[in-house]
């Protein structure tokens, strides 16, 4: 997605927005069907009042251009450039507007004005807009999703100011030191004469293409509401025509029009910048957290990395402190050093196969796989937890089934599940009485599957911790990471096997693990076996 696709230059409206549009424009025309019928009836002379709308609508219209220009050193939008530079004009033609109108400042009007300046100047200021209208949607058709502008943002924008500020300028002059250079709107300084209905008859037929081009080309929320904005440009301008001069009801009312067109835009502006305040800090927030979560999970990873090979390493120091120990013996004792050094290799390969058991949950599994022995993977896992057994003061009973089939898998794997619920089952454990610490591991036939069970007589489980147990990060135990079983899970899943846990009786937990027999071929086989010679 572009990244002003998230703006409402190129952001479709909504339904809701669609319905707000809609009845905005038919309040306009609501409000032009009530006034036009009495357009032309003379009102008494108010001239304070005009100078006070024409304050509202210039500073509506600054703020206006001025979020446009915040936008369009965003966006480095064309189109934003020009309907900004549109508002700028408007927000400064307005003050000479208002102190050029005979009877307001002084009985002929400042900066040196005539009875035509203030009249020229409402043309020029309504023929600008709709002009910076046209700009705004031809700019929007032409550019590229990423424009290429060949200056900065900033000088952009400056060099638009200038210009702008320089054509108010010229255009001021022109109707107060040059009006006799321009036709005459205004007879006796109020009332229109025929050339001023053709005059304003000109200007709204550009309007009317303004909105004929904007109602084509819509496209986004901005497109939209700028079509409210030229129908309603376009409403004020026939008041003005049906009305007979400067101060008939037309007249008065274009002033109210004037002010919805220069507050539309400024209020969606406003409306989609909050909203779009209210995105990005959400998003902020969410990056945040992300970003606290990955900490989490980093130190949870490393700590768990820590937690699983701790005891194979302390088990490799213990071996060859030993071994050195049975070196310094006069003689030494070879025999010795030599299991001690057998059980510091199986123990650094255990390491590896804690890295290998790691990967499995956070990297990709290693895909090499054997044909396993379900009770040589439970007895070897009790022999490398030996001292820690007998240290914890753990009674152990093994009920292995014999001739079991082998299991198709990784045998460092599954074994790294067996002793690390062997381990969980030892610190579970430590809260009872020595004298009631059994462990139990069992294996047996399940169908054409082989059921590993580990049972320990702890406190077992709470009920409510059971069902999410193997998901990580949850753990029962105090300053545990919750790692250890999501990663048994994950490895059990990977052999095609189930994992489950249940209480044991009359306290404790059983952890199941059924694994599938070796290959469909060897399940033949052993169907085969189990059939009579007979049937053979």
């Amino acid at each position: 997605m572009d990244e002003t696709d998230s703006w409402l230059l190129n952001l479709p409206p909504t339904s809701k927005q669609r319905w707000a549009a809609l009845a905005v424009g038919a309040g306009i025309l609501v409000g032009f069907a009530i006034v036009a019928p009495f357009a032309g009836k003379p009102l008494p002379r108010t001239n304070p009042l005009l100078p006070s709308i024409s304050a509202t609508i210039s500073v509506t219209n600054l703020i206006t251009s001025i979020l446009l220009f915040a936008h369009f050193s965003i966006y480095r939008s064309r189109a934003l450039l020009a309907l900004a530079s549109g508002y700028l004009f408007v927000a400064l033609i307005v003050i000479p507007n208002a102190l050029t109108v005979p009877g307001a400042f002084s009985p002929t009007g400042l900066l040196g004005a005539g009875p035509q300046s203030a009249g020229w100047l409402y043309c020029f200021w309504h023929t600008g807009f709709a002009a910076a209208l046209l700009s705004y949607v031809w700019f929007k058709q032409e550019e590229r999703p990423t424009p290429a502008m060949p200056v900065s943002a900033f000088s952009a924008v400056v060099w638009t100011i200038t210009i702008v500020f320089g054509l108010v300028c010229g255009l001021t002059l022109l109707a107060t030191e040059g009006e006799d250079l321009l036709p005459i709107i205004f007879q006796d300084g109020a009332q229109f004469v025929s050339t001023t209905r053709y005059i304003l008859i000109c200007i709204s037929l550009f309007c009317a293409i303004a909105i004929a081009v904007l109602w084509a080309r819509r496209r986004s929320v901005l497109d939209q509401w700028l079509l409210i904005v030229a129908l309603s440009l376009f409403s004020e301008l026939v008041l003005v025509i049906l009305g007979t001069g400067r101060f008939s009801l037309g007249a008065y009312a274009n002033r109210a029009f004037s002010l919805v067109t220069s507050t539309i835009v400024l209020a969606v502006l406003l409306a989609e910048t909050t909203k779009l305040y209210g995105r990005l800090a959400s998003s902020n927030i969410m990056l945040r957290r992300e970003r606290n979560s990955k900490l989490m999970n980093l130190e949870a990873m490393a700590a768990s990395i820590s937690h699983e090979i701790r005891q194979p390493l302390a088990a490799i120091v213990s071996n060859g402190s030993a071994a050195l120990r049975f070196l310094d013996r006069a003689p030494p004792n070879l025999q010795e050093v030599r299991s001690a050094l057998t059980r510091l290799l199986r123990d650094s390969h255990r390491v590896e196969q804690v890295f290998d058991s790691l990967r499995a949950l956070f990297g990709k599994p290693n895909q090499t796989k054997e044909l396993v022995n379900a009770n040589e993977v439970a007895l070897e896992a009790l022999r490398i937890l030996r001292d820690e057994l007998r240290n914890h003061r753990v009674t152990t009973r093994t009920h292995l089934t014999s001739e079991l089939l082998p299991i198709m898998g990784n045998k460092g794997q599954l074994q790294e599940v067996v002793i690390n619920l062997i381990h969980n089952a030892i610190e579970a454990m430590d809260e009872v009485k020595a004298d009631r610490r059994v462990l139990q591991v069992k294996t047996q036939l399940d169908g054409d599957s082989i059921l590993l069970a580990v049972e320990d007589s702890g406190p077992g489980i709470d009920a409510n911790k059971m069902n999410n147990i193997f998901d990580a990060f949850v753990t029962t135990k105090r300053g545990g990471m919750g790692l250890g079983l999501a990663i048994c899970r994950t490895i059990v899943d990977r052999h095609d096997g189930k994992m489950s846990v249940v209480p044991a009786h009359p306290h404790g937990c059983v952890f199941h693990v059924v694994l599938p027999i070796g290959t469909p071929g060897l399940r033949k086989v052993e169907h085969e076996l189990e059939r009579s010679p007979g049937q053979r």
